[in-house]
């Protein structure tokens, strides 16, 4: 799961993230604070550190990552300090890749970073049931993430899943494992959804599931 396998573009493509976002929590970068410049230190460590390129396990984070900060739009100072604390007092170094988020330990992070951004009470409610929506939509082995169906928004049903083993890590239409992006090559090329549909022995409501989600912003 930590092979490298995914380039940023198509990372950010996948999760929806702006690339230059997934850049910085990969890389890192630098940014202008007073009359010199300040490092912004990566969040997520990538297998590659020649080509940077994504790992399965990276993608789960990034995902994770983007829950947490697209919610609730806050400094991610809070983000980094929540993860140190999680790491000093479980053991746990990759909090964001890990089951424990549905644990004690994942309680134990938000009423952390709450804390952090002076988030009240009902706040840590209401951002533990969001982060818990999102995390339904991570299949587990044992502790380590297997397979991403990716955003809740529109696919209630799980119909797209990002899997390792299947299309080499690519979207697919589970059911089938055709890839969203074949589907919507067809379609572009001017074959009907039908037509499509029926190639691939789908519904129309999975060719629809791949275009929504090919064309997400």
């Amino acid at each position: 799961m930590d092979t490298p396998i995914y380039k940023f573009l198509e990372a950010a493509r996948y999760l929806k993230i702006a690339p230059a976002t997934l850049r910085s929590w990969v890389i890192g970068r630098s940014y202008p604070k007073g009359k010199g410049l300040a490092y912004f230190k990566p969040l997520i460590k990538s297998p590659d550190k020649e080509h940077h390129l994504l790992s399965f396990n990276n993608l789960i984070e990034a995902y994770v990552l983007r829950s947490i900060r697209q919610e609730h739009g806050v400094s991610i100072k809070a983000v980094r300090a929540a993860l140190t604390y999680a790491q000093a007092e479980f053991n746990i170094p990759r909090l964001l890749l890990s089951r424990d988020l549905l644990t004690a330990a994942g309680e134990l992070f938000l009423q952390r970073y709450g804390e952090l951004i002076n988030l009240s009470r009902s706040g840590q409610l209401a951002l533990r049931k969001m982060l818990d929506a999102h995390l339904q939509r991570i299949e587990w082995d044992s502790k380590l993430p297997i397979r991403l169906y990716p955003f809740i928004d529109f696919d209630l049903k799980k119909l797209i899943a990002i899997d390792p083993l299947i299309k080499f890590g690519r979207p697919v239409i589970m059911r089938k494992a055709i890839s969203t992006a074949s589907i919507v090559d067809r379609i572009d090329a001017g074959e009907s959804l039908k037509a499509v549909a029926d190639d691939y022995d789908l519904d129309m409501n999975e060719i629809e599931m791949a275009i929504l989600y090919e064309r997400a912003a």
